[in-house]
């Protein structure tokens, strides 16, 4: 299969790579075009670009998808399917290039967590299970047809970091599945979702970010796993920001909503509007990330004193 890839970050690239080390002909990569970043404004290219340049794979870096530059550079390379991982909605008269269309790989079973974060999300509401779906594009956001899904269970242990990894893996392996049976002459047939049962994973926003104590402990618990290593729950003590990447529920315990229960050797807990919650590893604005025991031996946190702000 003469194959385009389309990407943007890490969470692309167990897919990016199992085609690149399969039967498949890959054609070229489309990312985003380089940022300047830092005091010496070097070029900063995305995961996916930078995998691309350290293997020799043509990189295509548009700075529109509706250049008619960008189409015909697709065009020309007569390919035979798009394959897509977390890059941009791609136009109709791109999706419909090539001789198969595009196929994208999402992170959650369509139609539920349609949107840019479903693996935030199914963490966040403390779903038991989530897992990988492949659908053929349109141009309405994570609406086409499924051709192939996969369920995995969620670990309590897991965090976004964690799931992200797994479910990336296992779409690497139904893209490539899906591509055998597309160049075998044999594809699946597409069934399409009911939007009915749809339901969004909206992208998290800065504001989304920010702890409220009156939540109960499980829910302020999953929230900081959907956002663990990045970007983190955080909080305010004494006016200091404070980011949160591992915590655990303390059933029984009640105080006052952001209130510190207990501050000492490797254990900070803080009262929620249901039970209670164990911080275990933290950063304060200005410093590194560090397990709760390093944290509490650099602060005064008094229990009594309350976070938030």
């Amino acid at each position: 299969m003469r194959t385009i890839f389309m990407g943007n970050p890490g969470f692309a690239i167990p897919t990016l790579e199992a085609i690149y080390q399969s039967e498949h002909e890959l054609l070229s990569v489309v990312s985003n075009p380089p940022k300047k970043m830092g005091r010496g404004r070097t070029h900063s290219y995305t995961p996916v670009g930078t995998f691309a340049r350290d293997n020799g794979i043509p990189l295509v870096e548009p700075d529109s998808l509706n250049s008619e530059k960008f189409k015909s550079t697709l065009d020309a390379l007569k390919p035979d399917i798009f394959v897509v991982v977390a890059y941009k909605i791609l136009p109709k008269d791109v999706i419909e290039i090539p001789v198969h269309g595009s196929i994208n790989l999402h992170a959650s079973l369509l139609p539920k967590y349609r949107g840019a974060g479903p693996i935030q999300w199914a963490l966040m509401n403390g779903d038991a299970k989530t897992g990988v779906t492949i659908f053929q594009i349109k141009p309405e956001v994570d609406a086409g047809d499924i051709l192939l899904q996969k369920e995995i269970d969620i670990r309590k242990e897991d965090d976004m970091l964690s799931l992200g990894t797994r479910l990336c893996e296992c779409g690497s392996e139904l893209i490539i599945k899906t591509l055998d049976n597309i160049d075998s002459g044999n594809p699946v047939k597409g069934m399409k979702q009911n939007s009915e049962m749809a339901t969004p994973a909206p992208k998290i926003h800065k504001d989304m970010t920010f702890i409220n104590w009156k939540w109960s402990s499980e829910k302020i618990h999953n929230w900081v796993r959907g956002l663990s290593p990045f970007p983190g729950m955080s909080t305010y003590y004494k006016g200091k920001q404070l980011r949160i990447f591992k915590t655990s529920i303390i059933n029984g315990k009640a105080s006052d909503p952001g209130s510190i229960i207990e501050a000492s050797e490797d254990r900070l807990i803080i009262g929620t509007g249901k039970d209670a919650l164990r911080i275990m590893e933290i950063q304060m604005e200005g410093r590194k990330k560090m397990h709760i025991n390093d944290f509490l031996r650099g602060t005064n946190m008094r229990s009594g004193e309350l976070l938030g702000k």
